[in-house]
């Protein structure tokens, strides 16, 4: 049987892997004891023990009350027997006895041990449960310990007795880890089970991005650069949309950093997932044309009652607005938080729109009335035509030629090159050209980008897309 300087010398190293303090392991050395002082004496027994560490020496003692009739053997001791040892005890005394390690049978000895591992995993389950309760979303790291029937085990570097695992649902599927690989998770939530807390990882979670980028871009982890929204398609597409405290700091620049090194880090560790960063703007019409890129938008309209924005984009673009399968106009929906309605210019002017959401912003002369004047006519043509009352573009612009021929002093050369000016300053659209317009409704995606492969500039912040077919 062990004695108690060989008890109070392995609990100490115990303590010591564990990290115990020395009043946690006297704790555990008084609570195995008080098992196995149950164990022989009742589960109602009481004792006072004391602890030398140092010479490791234990003192035991259980308490007894002196009482007529036992009606408890393991706390009570008849008044007959107590005064066998003593003979001045009275009722209601309480009597010490000593008790020595060699009263300890196996029995007693298993109990102590036995508690004292059920109280070192209470304790390991509390000091986890601790821990992490207050570090959801943060990145933690260790190594893959096993992968077992689709979720990975992974060991914790800084604590391996925790029981951590990355569910199969908050894996990246395109990424393959094996036994003993590095690898690094957010902590998504702690679950109780009947073995403890458990710690639920993710490389899944849009929160898995914005904490690399935290870990790499020093102005995030300062609080100067803020990630406001993120939205995210696992081993596909991330958009992130960043803004700045501080005027004098780019905040896509910031996170895009020296010729794309920081962005391509968190590229690497997704195993090249794209990442398009976008600055953030409270406007939901300019947040929509930021959230769409690598598309370039012509219009945008908004309508906040159904938050419903409604993306008109030149033919050219539309693919790149699309994106893979719809990707790129969900995932913007999911950055803006507003549902997003996208339309190409062709099909957008078949409903009936206006042909001048889609002028450019120097197209005044075409789009707007203008004096008569500024046409490339003879004398006599515009003095007959001002006479008659014509004196600007848009009175001209719908006559014929029998209208023009009832103008008095207009000749048939100057009639013609009148029509073909009038030609040449409309567009007008032959059979060849004309597009049947689409069934069904416009691209939409359900409600919640500077490529990271080439960073572009930050306003832009967007490389171009994959076309859809």
């Amino acid at each position: 049987m062990p004695n108690a300087g060989q008890i109070v010398a392995a609990i100490r190293e115990m303590a010591a892997t564990k990290s115990f303090s020395p009043e946690e392991m006297q704790d555990l050395i008084r609570d195995g004891i008080m098992a196995g002082l149950a164990k022989i004496y009742g589960p109602t027994v009481r004792a006072e023990i004391e602890i030398d560490e140092a010479g490791g020496e234990i003192e035991m003692v259980v308490l007894k009350r002196v009482v007529e009739q036992v009606e408890d053997p393991a706390a009570e001791i008849s008044l007959e027997k107590a005064r066998w040892d003593d003979p001045t005890y009275e009722v209601g005394d309480v009597m010490e006895i000593p008790v020595d390690f060699a009263d300890f049978g196996r029995n007693a000895v298993q109990a102590i041990g036995q508690r004292i591992k059920q109280r070192v995993r209470d304790e390991e389950r509390e000091r986890v449960r601790d821990e992490f309760s207050d570090r959801i979303n943060e990145l933690l790291s260790g190594e893959v310990q096993q992968i077992e029937r689709g979720k990975i085990v992974v060991m914790l570097n800084r604590a391996r007795d925790a029981e951590a695992i990355i569910p199969w649902r908050e894996q990246n599927p395109r990424e393959r880890f094996r036994q003993g690989d590095p690898i690094r998770a957010v902590l998504k939530h702690v679950d109780e089970t009947p073995r403890g807390p458990r710690l639920i990882l993710s490389r899944a979670d849009p929160v898995f991005v914005e904490a690399l980028f935290r870990l790499e871009v020093p102005e995030i982890h300062q609080g100067i650069v803020e990630i406001r929204e993120r939205a995210r398609e696992v081993g596909g597409r991330t958009k992130i949309a960043v803004s700045s405290r501080d005027e004098s700091i780019d905040p896509v620049g910031a996170c895009v950093g020296l010729k794309g090194s920081r962005v391509q880090a968190v590229v690497n560790e997704l195993g090249g997932e794209r990442i398009d960063i976008v600055p953030w703007h409270p406007d939901p019409e300019v947040f929509a044309r930021r959230a769409l890129a690598p598309a370039r938008v012509a219009k945008v309209i908004s309508d906040p009652e159904r938050q419903v924005v409604t993306a008109i984009v030149d033919e050219d673009q539309l693919s790149l607005a699309i994106g893979r399968n719809g990707q790129n106009v969900r995932l913007a929906s999911q950055l803006i938080g507003w549902q997003i309605d996208l339309y190409g210019s062709r099909e957008w002017l078949d409903r009936g729109a206006d042909a001048t959401l889609f002028r450019d912003e120097g197209d005044e002369l075409e789009l707007s009335d203008f004096p008569l004047s500024e046409l490339e006519l003879d004398e006599g043509a515009l003095a007959a035509l001002e006479a008659a009352g014509y004196s600007t573009f848009l009175d001209i612009i719908d006559l014929e030629r029998e209208d023009f021929e009832k103008v008095e002093g207009l000749e048939a050369e100057q009639i013609d090159s009148l029509l073909g000016i009038i030609d040449e300053l409309t567009v007008e659209v032959g059979e060849e050209d004309e597009v049947a317009p689409e069934e069904g409704e416009p691209v939409a995606a359900a409600t919640g980008a500077t490529e990271a492969a080439e960073p572009e500039p930050a306003e832009e912040g967007a490389e171009p897309g994959e076309r859809k077919e």
